[in-house]
């Protein structure tokens, strides 16, 4: 028989065929691609420049309503996994237009959703029962399984990035959705009131969560950039992040939904990180400024409202041209739960 297991002897092959028969296979024939000696995937790193996409964004929205779309969302597929509506193997991005006086109706769904705003100011969000108005640079939770639908009352189109865990859900067989009795709901608590409850740094006396989902379903871009402007002013830049925070669940301290975890950066003129790589795929939305970042030798050059993605585990830097600050989302918050979340930090 051969040496080589890749290459099988003839009756190795027979073998195969007939255990191929019963639905069985030979571990030792995948083994070293099961269970790799690295992370290793089809994800590819890519940039989506909004000047490009926003045009057909546009299209789609004199072809269809939002209504008749349910959701008017032009999905982001990573060029490495075509056909999947997937911007990394777990997560799903996507753009969302509603227009002025649209409503996109009521529903909700075992995926867990992230909004953040990219163009259009005071186009609402309703979370059971309570409405939040949007500005760009805000992040808005919808976790899973809450009613939610999106109007826009103002006079100009209302664009958001769209971050699910769609692949994740269906990874695990676990997808139920429903829709709702009318396409807005009833709005049972004032604007802020979430916000007053539990946005700062108080909780209600006798409050106990019951998901692991943040409380807080919208944090506002002021209160965010303030926080990194302070940042900035009081210490040196972290080498490989810059001025790095994490948006935080204020009931644990821990990530804003238990499968995507959101984050933001501060990027300060003509800083230039150190190399780092982490399992997480990453994806960003950059917020303020220019630069590029460098994945695996491929250079995506980027500037405000584009959306860009670096694959699990490839090693890369960003380089700010000017002040920037970039947005970003991934999986770290459900890779930490199961134990499997690494980085590595190049001097």
């Amino acid at each position: 028989m051969a040496d080589d297991a890749r290459i099988p002897a003839p009756e190795r092959a027979a073998f195969y065929d007939r255990i191929g028969a019963h639905s069985m296979a030979p571990l030792w024939e995948s083994l070293h691609v099961l269970v790799s000696k690295q992370p290793v995937t089809p994800v590819k790193p890519h940039l989506w420049s909004y000047d490009q996409v926003r045009p057909y964004l546009m299209e789609a929205g004199g072809l269809i309503t939002a209504k008749e779309a349910e959701r008017r969302v032009l999905i982001l597929e990573n060029p490495g996994l075509p056909g999947k509506a997937s911007v990394t193997h777990s997560l799903y991005a996507g753009l969302q237009l509603v227009l002025p006086g649209e409503v996109a109706p009521g529903h909700r769904h075992t995926q867990t959703a992230l909004r953040f705003i990219l163009e259009g100011c005071d186009a609402f969000t309703a979370v059971d029962g309570e409405r939040t108005l949007m500005r760009p640079g805000d992040l808005v939770i919808t976790p899973s399984w809450t009613w939610h639908d999106h109007g826009n009352d103002s006079d100009r189109p209302m664009v958001w990035l769209d971050a699910l865990d769609i692949p994740l859900v269906g990874f695990f067989d676990a997808s139920f959705a429903e829709a709702a009795n009318a396409d807005s709901q009833e709005v049972s608590r004032p604007l802020g009131d979430s916000t007053a409850r539990y946005a700062s740094n108080l909780l209600p006396v006798d409050w106990k969560p019951a998901t692991q989902n943040s409380p807080i379903f919208n944090y506002p871009y002021a209160r965010t950039r303030e926080a990194l402007t302070t940042l900035a002013a009081n210490g040196d830049p972290d080498p490989h992040h810059g001025y790095k925070m994490r948006y935080v669940n204020p009931a644990s301290g821990g990530h804003v939904t238990p499968t995507i975890s959101a984050f933001v950066q501060l990027l300060p003129q003509g800083f230039a990180s150190a190399p780092y790589r982490s399992t997480d795929g990453t994806v960003y939305s950059v917020v303020e400024g220019e630069g590029r970042t460098v994945v695996g030798g491929q250079t995506l050059s980027w500037k405000p409202r584009d959306v860009f993605v670096v694959p699990s585990w490839a090693e890369h830097v960003h380089h700010a041209t000017s002040e920037a600050v970039l947005f970003s989302f991934s999986d770290r918050s459900a890779q930490e739960k199961l134990g499997l979340w690494r980085e590595r930090r190049a001097a």
